[in-house]
């Protein structure tokens, strides 16, 4: 029996980003540094391996859990 997988990308908007913070976040992953590297790496290795909802979760969770972290130091 196959399972009916979740959809992650209808609902309620739960997190904001502002243009900086997408802009900061292209220049980083674009950007000729050893970061930039290590994004794009891993940018590639989740596109090759995950489906497009597969990657949507993990995208959320990270993103969730740099929120709570951020919280954790204050």
């Amino acid at each position: 029996m196959a399972v009916k997988p979740i959809d992650v990308t209808g609902g309620k908007s739960v997190y904001c980003f502002n243009e900086y913070q997408l802009k900061s976040a292209f220049e980083l992953a674009e950007s000729e540094s050893e970061s930039g590297d290590k994004v794009r790496e891993a940018i590639r290795h989740l596109e090759e391996t995950l489906t497009r909802n597969e990657r949507a979760s993990a995208s959320f969770v990270v993103i969730d859990r740099l929120l709570r972290s951020a919280e954790d130091t204050e």
